[in-house]
Order: C-alpha cells, then structure tokens, then sequence
C-alpha cells in the first residue's frame, strides 16, 4: 500500500511579510494647500493682461504699412526728377521718419533734387526742391579741392561759400600791397563730390554771377583760388 506525501508549498517569498515592510498599497504624502492671496492673484491676472495687450499693438503695428515714394535711379544734385526716376514701396514706417507718401508722387514730379538720392532709398521731402540750384544770369565754376584745403565741415548744396585769389606760390601780387584785402568772388555750392580715390581731390560745383564766373575761372586755372566757409547769414 502506497503512502501518499502531502507537499505543502512553502510561502511565496514576495507574499511573506517582511520586517519593516508595509503590504498593500502606499497612499502618497498629503501636501497641505497654501492659502492664496487675492492681491497676488489679482496682480498675475493684471500682468498676463498687459502683456496679451502689448503682443496685441505689436502686431498691429507690425501689420501697419504705408505707401511711400521711393528712389529707383541714380538723381544728381540740381537734376529734375522725373516719373522713371521714382517708386513706390510699402513699408512699416516708423512715426520718425519723413517719407513722401505715394499721394503726393505727382506733386514731386518736376521738382529739383536738393541732394544726390541713391537707389533704393525712401524719398524725404527735404530732398527736393521747386528751386533751381542755379539760377538765371549765373554760372557753374568747377573747384578742385586737394585733401588740405577741404574744409572739415561737410558742404552741402546752397551753403555759401566765398572765392579768395591769393598769390601764386613764390609770387606776390602785383598791383595790391601786402596789407590789402585779397579779391573776392561770393558763391554758392551746387554740388561736392566725393574725394578722388588716391589723391583725395574733391571737386565742388560752385555758382557764381555771370559775370565773375570767367575771373574764378582763372584763379582756379592759375592754381590761385582757395575756398572759404561764408557764416550762416551770408556774411
């Protein structure tokens, strides 16, 4: 007769209790609430206010354009500007800045540049004039200027400028005492040059009377004219 052994399964050692060992599950630490301040929560709503309204006028502005006039050929000083030399553009324009709107193109038309303009460049209503830059009875005198003899103040068109004869280099001049004033011839830029690459010479247009243009002429051929600076009254 056959005896039948009973096995009995040992624990399971992930079932047996452990010492120090908590079974079942582990509910998370309490955190207590902190009470909040209705000044704070009024102050971050304030906040997130202002901001969303600064990111509201920033795109508005962003989104603003205006038409504007724009230069799209090379325009000399004194030149008329026509039709072909100008553009139109839309740009976010800053409140600071002074462009001729589109508008007012046709009324610029026709009109002189009072400063050399450039392509690509926004056209300001300064930059033009209804005035010519030489008027009838005068003439245009070309000037070279070596690098010492150009003033440090920039010229610009219409700025006054006197004609001065002095001796020639080695020679005095004759008819006239050492204590005479020198001859003079008043003037008018119309237009300066950029100093020459390598020798620096900058040649400016100066508009003199008809009748004086000749003698100023001379002086320059002569090597014995120089430039002066008028005050900006004319004197």
């Amino acid at each position: 007769m056959s005896s039948t052994h009973s096995r009995v399964a040992a624990p399971d050692a992930a079932e047996s209790p452990q010492p120090g060992r908590v079974s079942g599950p582990v509910a998370p630490p309490r955190v207590s609430a902190r009470r909040r301040r209705p000044g704070v929560i009024a102050l971050s709503l304030a906040l997130t206010a202002a901001g969303g309204a600064g990111a509201g006028v920033l795109l508005l502005q962003a989104g603003h354009r205006t038409e504007v006039v724009t230069v799209i050929r090379d325009v000399q000083v004194g030149q008329v500007l026509t039709r072909r030399d100008l553009g139109t553009a839309s740009v976010a324009l800053d409140p600071a800045v002074k462009a001729v709107r589109v508008n007012a193109l046709d009324s610029v038309v026709g009109q002189r540049a009072a400063v050399e303009l450039t392509p690509g460049s926004l056209l300001a209503p300064s930059q033009v004039t209804k005035e010519s830059l030489v008027k009838a009875g005068e003439q245009v005198v070309p000037i070279g200027l070596k690098p010492e003899q150009v003033p440090a103040t920039a010229l610009v068109p219409g700025q006054r400028v006197q004609l001065v004869h002095v001796p020639a280099q080695g020679q005095e001049d004759t008819g006239t005492s050492s204590t005479a004033a020198p001859q003079t011839i008043d003037g008018r830029v119309v237009k300066a040059s950029s100093a020459a690459p390598g020798t620096g010479t900058v040649v400016v247009d100066v508009a003199t009377t008809a009748a004086q243009g000749p003698t100023a002429a001379a002086w320059v051929s002569a090597g014995t004219l120089r430039l002066v600076l008028s005050a900006p009254d004319g004197t």
